[in-house]
C-alpha cells in the first residue's frame, strides 16, 4: 500500500461542544465524509500532489483515508489557535519526503507555517545524516542542503482562528491526505 497521490486541506469549526467543533472543522476542510486513519509523516517518492477538488472526485463517502493531521482546540475566549502541516521534499520528487505536524497557541499563521516547514526540513535532513545546529535559521539550513547536493522545496498549510465566543469551542485542523 503505497500512496500515489496527496492533497492538503484545512478547516475551522466553532460549537459549544468540543467534538462538534472538530466535526465542523472537518466539514470546513471537506473531509467529514471519510474515515480518517492517522499515520506518520513520510511522503512516498513520486507521490503526486493534487487539488482538494480533484481528490474529492476520487474518494467515496465512508472510505478509509490515511492522514497526517494537526489539530488545536480551545474554548478560552480570545485564544489564538494554529494547526499546520509542513512539507519538505526533493525538488526532483524522486525520493521520499517528510510531513510535520505543528500546533500552537498564540502563534499567527505565517510563523506557524514557517515552524512546520522548518521541522519537516530538519527531519528530512537527519535521514541523510545532515545534523543541524538548533540555532540555524531556515535559510541557513536550505543552504546546507544545497551544499550536500540535496535541493529541497518546502511548503505548509495552516489554519488559524481566535476563540470568539465565551465557552464556545474552536477547533482548527490542517491535514495531508494520502490516496492509494
Amino acid at each position: 500500500m503505497i500512496p500515489k497521490k496527496i492533497f492538503f486541506t484545512k478547516g475551522v469549526g466553532n460549537h459549544f461542544d468540543k467534538l462538534q467543533s472538530f466535526e465542523l472543522a472537518l466539514r470546513d476542510a471537506g473531509i467529514e465524509k471519510f474515515n480518517l486513519v492517522k499515520v506518520s509523516s513520510i511522503i512516498p517518492p513520486e507521490c503526486e500532489e493534487i487539488s482538494l477538488s480533484d481528490a474529492l472526485r476520487l474518494l467515496k463517502p465512508g472510505q478509509i483515508i490515511y492522514t497526517v493531521i494537526s489539530k488545536a482546540s480551545s474554548n478560552e475566549l480570545d485564544k489564538l489557535l494554529s494547526a499546520s502541516i509542513g512539507v519538505a521534499r526533493l525538488v526532483n520528487n524522486n525520493s521520499y519526503g517528510y510531513l510535520s505536524e505543528y500546533q500552537a497557541f498564540g502563534i499567527e499563521s505565517r510563523k506557524a507555517g514557517m515552524i512546520a516547514e522548518d521541522l519537516a526540513a530538519s527531519m528530512l535532513g537527519t535521514t541523510w545524516g545532515i545534523r543541524f545546529n538548533q540555532n540555524l535559521d531556515y535559510d541557513e539550513k536550505i543552504k546546507i542542503f544545497k551544499e550536500k547536493g540535496k535541493a529541497i522545496k518546502t511548503k505548509s498549510i495552516t489554519a488559524t482562528a481566535t476563540v470568539g465566543v465565551e465557552k464556545e469551542w474552536t477547533t482548527v485542523i490542517a491535514a495531508a491526505i494520502f490516496i492509494l
